[in-house]
């Protein structure tokens, strides 16, 4: 008896993260709201009052700290998919964080550091044309393969 006890309360423990993973349809539900949100925010700028534009913003803030929460709760359930070997840089590689306008070497963003399963990891589709994920240590990047600037970072993003 004392068995099945422990074992049904492991198992409610348990359910609530495998049921938080989000499914394919509701990031694209989440990130259809979003841009619904910007668009509502858009028109409270052109055509409302300073509280309608207070309440879009506040709505548009919501629906980004939601897609956030179902973002961290697919990659805590999911944590496998966020483990990779270690990273190896080209030679002379030394970890330094950059932001957004940074410009890599090219050797740093060439094919062997693309990220092409980037819904695995729930990242939105690079701009068409000269646009890649890149791994960079633990951290993802989108850059410009024209020019090697750098787009969007995501930091820690690897385990």
């Amino acid at each position: 008896m004392r068995k099945l006890i422990l074992a049904a309360v492991a198992a409610a423990t348990l359910v609530p993260t495998f049921a938080t993973a989000q499914s394919y349809g509701e990031v694209r539900r989440s990130d259809r709201e979003v841009r619904q949100s910007q668009r509502e925010l858009q028109q409270a700028r052109r055509f409302g009052d300073r509280g309608d534009v207070r309440d879009a913003r506040r709505e548009l803030r919501e629906d980004r700290q939601e897609r956030r929460e179902d973002w961290r709760d697919y990659r805590r359930s999911h944590a496998n998919v966020y483990r990779r070997p270690a990273y190896v840089g080209p030679r002379g590689y030394r970890y330094r964080p950059i932001n957004v306008g940074h410009r890599f070497a090219p050797q740093y963003y060439s094919r062997n550091y693309w990220i092409n399963d980037y819904q695995t990891y729930r990242l939105p589709r690079p701009g068409f044309g000269y646009q890649r994920w890149v791994r960079y240590g633990r951290d993802v990047v989108l850059v410009d393969t024209r020019n090697g600037r750098v787009a969007q970072v995501n930091n820690g993003f690897f385990y």
